[in-house]
């Protein structure tokens, strides 16, 4: 990573409070932390650039703020993850000097830095990209015909990345080869996160439940790069358990 990149970058971490299957979970402890103040560490562990939480609610806002962290209050009505850190930019950054701005989701208390990392590269390395993000090749049977498992139907660039063609619940492509996994992380220009706001939902996107498709539909280039695992992404009490005992297992 250059040391351009590394002062043009923002890691943007949304959280909201109003969680439908589990409420006030940035604010859930794990290993003796709140869940969004450990996303926060493994974004900096990853050292790719300076880090914004945004939130909707002064009680996180206080919370992040103390252990450290800048902090964005934003508003509570956000349609999605991609507005919320579009409205904690222009606060954040409003001289824009940022070029990449990297969306972590509040909810991966486990991530690994390396996915961090890996998730900018597509765009330093090709400036035809706007928009970078995750997959991992599917190895679960079950996984393949899964609906809640997003498949990304892509174009090898080589053997660790993919040139987006389609995002899709369905099992795809069809015939002999490998699926891939996709892992809601997503890295963008500042320019394609500026336009991706600003789009309308679209067709192909209301269809199938899935705003990356948004992109693509407006002709905008998305990059996948190729890591080892899907990280744990904590929706539900089982999930939190599952943190509880990652994040326990690694304190000395």
């Amino acid at each position: 990573m250059t040391v351009y990149a590394l002062e043009k970058t923002l890691v943007m971490i949304p959280a909201r409070m109003a969680s439908t299957r589990l409420p006030g979970k940035p604010l859930a402890d794990i290993a003796g932390l709140p869940m969004i103040v450990q996303v926060a560490k493994r974004a900096e562990e990853a050292k790719v650039g300076r880090i914004v939480v945004a939130v909707d609610e002064q009680e996180v806002f206080d919370v992040v703020k103390a252990a450290g962290f800048d902090v964005v209050l934003t508003r509570a009505d956000h349609q999605s993850g991609s507005d919320r850190i579009y409205e904690a930019l222009t606060k954040a950054d409003p001289d824009a000097k940022a070029d990449y701005v990297i969306n972590v989701q509040g909810d991966l208390p486990t991530i690994e830095p390396e996915a961090v990392r890996a998730s900018l590269r597509p765009l330093i390395d090709n400036a035809s990209t706007d928009i970078a993000t995750l997959t991992v090749e599917i190895t679960d049977e079950h996984e393949k015909t899964n609906p809640n498992v997003v498949k990304i139907v892509g174009s090898p660039l080589s053997d660790t990345r993919l040139k987006a063609l389609y995002f899709t619940r369905a099992t795809a492509p069809y015939g002999n080869g490998p699926l891939y996994h996709h892992i809601g992380l997503y890295a963008y220009r500042r320019a394609a996160l500026e336009k991706f706001v600003t789009l309308g939902p679209s067709v192909l996107e209301k269809r199938e439940s899935l705003e990356q498709l948004r992109a693509l539909e407006a002709g905008m280039r998305i990059d996948a790069e190729i890591v080892n695992s899907v990280p744990l992404g904590v929706d539900t009490p089982a999930d939190l358990e599952k943190a509880r005992a990652i994040l326990s297992s690694r304190q000395p």
